[in-house]
């Protein structure tokens, strides 16, 4: 036996050798079959073609990285604030052709791209065309094509202009039906994370609060509009209440979109304009094949400083960090301790790193994991300047994290504060006994050993403590803000309850200290430093490829076969925070904010 054990052991150490050299030799191959840095010609274009989405950054996966097709690689925000850079700078780029549809993406980035084409257009003097294909547009990269010097559509696609919403599910009756009953604990009466478990609609402090933020989404989107066609905000206002418009003729005819007209014919004008100005012919580079185009062959002017400011970026859910057993995709791109005070150690231990921005997207989670970034965040203050800069939402505990920083930097369109938390226990008493059959019984050493139990429901004394648990962690949320922004408790009591606010009225309150994108945070870290010139530093480190042979590798496989319920991706940190600890207070916005 002791000669079979060795030798089938010898057996699999072969085989995982071999396949490890096999994924080496691949990964040479496929390394050097990677394009060097292309040729850029005289008058030619720039061409990006936008996916559904616009992420902030590209996937951190360097194994789908590297088998990716070049061509397919996807367009992010930061890379298209390098390439425009260096196409303002290149005097080979005549101009930028984005063909895009529809998009789905934060509006934090939507308003930041769409800053970056103004500026392009403003800076270099050079054009932006935008065009679309047979799905034609939607709001979200409407509004992006308003920066652009002309708009170009087919006559018979869709276009859409009929406003926004936000909607959310409760699931009440389908407890009622299972026999669960959901026993709720909140402070704050804006906290509203629970209120799909005890209700069929919207209460009235949740509607207020959301309202203000569809508002605010829909003052930005017809702002841009009336800069673009010289609408009122009153006859937008009426276009969309009357006769909303979905189709490209309607928009061409109230004045939305400068030409009705086809791909092709769309291309013989942008070369009829680059042959104007002195070209032989058309000719245009990717946005993909750009990217590996050098700031310096560009002439973007690069700086030679070691300075540096570590750009973090945290996002995701914040958890403890436990083994996931969730169904819910995306559940392991969390913010825990571990991983966040990595990064933010490294930032501290390089001498060169002279000031730090933490790039915060989150919707908050564990109370308690919060509360321990927010006191690492605080003591690493003491050392070098931090700004926080706020993505798409920063709310509950992505605020908390937050207000540790020097500085606070929301977007205009930020969804944060929803400064509360809540607690919530399924009594399944009825569900285990009546519907299933199932019966429990258990010995205690003490009165209250087994005071949550989710086959019976709460005593009244149980009930009272925990409540008065989720209270005083509330009172240390309040004074932990209040030391944060030079507040009273009361003042921000005043501003609390659990209510979301967005970036602008976080700054009317005193959430937030700047109003602007991440260029304007790293501005501000790079004057708190006293620095003018600097490089940047991202933070977490990209995964090596051999990152991929451990434990990572497991949650990759996960995500390949996990069930896209996105619909119901907001109960997964929930789910996962009570199953580990059921007695956790949650610091959260009540479901990820997707405006439509």
């Amino acid at each position: 036996m002791g000669f079979i054990k060795s030798f089938l052991a010898s057996l699999l150490a072969i085989f995982v050798s071999l396949f490890l050299l096999f994924i080496f030799v691949l990964i040479l191959v496929v390394s050097s079959s990677r394009e060097s840095e292309p040729f850029v010609r005289d008058g030619t274009i720039l061409e990006v073609r936008m996916g559904n989405t616009l992420m902030e950054l590209p996937p951190s996966d360097p194994l789908t990285m590297l088998f990716m097709d070049p061509s397919r690689e996807p367009v992010t925000l930061r890379g298209l604030r390098a390439n425009l850079e260096k196409a303002a700078a290149d005097d080979r780029i005549e101009g930028v052709w984005f063909k895009m549809n529809n998009i789905s993406a934060p509006w934090t980035n939507l308003i930041s791209l769409r800053d970056e084409m103004i500026a392009f257009r403003e800076e270099s003097g050079k054009f932006i065309y935008v065009s679309t294909d047979d799905i034609g547009f939607n709001e979200q990269s409407y509004f992006l094509a308003t920066a652009a010097d002309s708009i170009f559509s087919p006559p018979e696609t869709f276009f859409e202009f009929d406003g926004f919403f936000i909607q959310a599910a409760f699931f009440m009756d389908l407890l009622d039906k299972i026999g669960v009953e959901a026993e709720v604990f909140r402070a704050g009466e804006y906290k509203s994370a629970v209120e799909p478990f005890f209700r069929r609609d919207l209460s009235d402090e949740n509607e207020e609060q959301l309202q203000a933020i569809i508002d605010n989404v829909a003052d930005t989107f017809l702002a841009a509009v009336s800069e673009r066609t010289g609408m009122s905000r009153e006859e937008l206002d009426n276009l969309l209440n009357e006769s909303p418009i979905l189709t490209s003729r309607g928009a061409y005819e109230a004045g939305l979109v400068d030409l009705l007209t086809y791909p092709d014919d769309v291309e013989q004008r942008i070369e009829n304009r680059v042959i104007e100005n002195g070209n032989k012919e058309l000719r245009t580079i990717t946005y993909q094949r750009y990217n590996r185009v050098k700031k310096s062959t560009a002439g973007v002017k690069e700086t030679s400083t070691k300075d540096k400011i570590a750009l973090i970026y945290a996002s995701g859910n914040i958890m403890p960090e436990f083994e996931s057993e969730s169904i819910f995709p995306g559940s392991d791109d969390n913010i825990t301790y571990r991983n966040f005070s990595k990064s933010l150690e490294d930032a501290l231990e390089d001498d060169n790193v002279k000031a730090i921005v933490l790039r915060i997207t989150s919707p908050g989670g564990a109370g308690s994991t919060s509360d321990l970034i927010w006191n690492k965040i605080r003591e690493a203050s003491h050392e070098k300047p931090i700004i926080a800069s706020m993505g798409s939402v920063a709310a509950s505990g992505g605020y908390y994290i937050a207000m540790a920083a020097d500085t606070i930097v929301a977007s205009s369109q930020t969804i944060t504060g929803s400064i509360g938390v809540f607690g919530l226990v399924m009594n399944m008493q009825e569900l285990f006994n009546d519907k299933l059959g199932i019966h429990f019984d258990a010995v205690t050493s003490h009165d209250h050993s087994l005071w949550i139990s989710p086959d019976k429901p709460m005593s009244e004394a149980a009930r009272r403590h925990y409540q008065e648990f989720v209270d005083n962690f509330y009172e240390v949320f309040l004074e932990r803000v209040a030391l944060s922004r030079d507040m009273t408790v009361d003042e921000v009591a005043e501003v609390a309850g659990g209510r979301v606010w967005t970036g602008i009225q976080a700054h009317e309150v005193g959430l937030v200290d700047v109003v602007g994108e991440l260029p304007a945070a790293m501005a501000i870290a790079a004057e708190k430093a006293g620095i003018e010139e600097y490089q940047i530093e991202i933070y977490p480190k990209p995964k090596s490829i051999f990152d991929l042979f451990s434990g990572s590798a497991q949650a990759q496989v996960r995500k390949i076969f996990q069930p896209q319920l996105k619909e119901l991706e907001y109960l997964d940190p929930m789910i996962q925070i009570l199953t580990h600890d059921s007695r956790a207070v949650i610091a959260r916005i009540p479901f990820d904010h997707k405006i439509y």
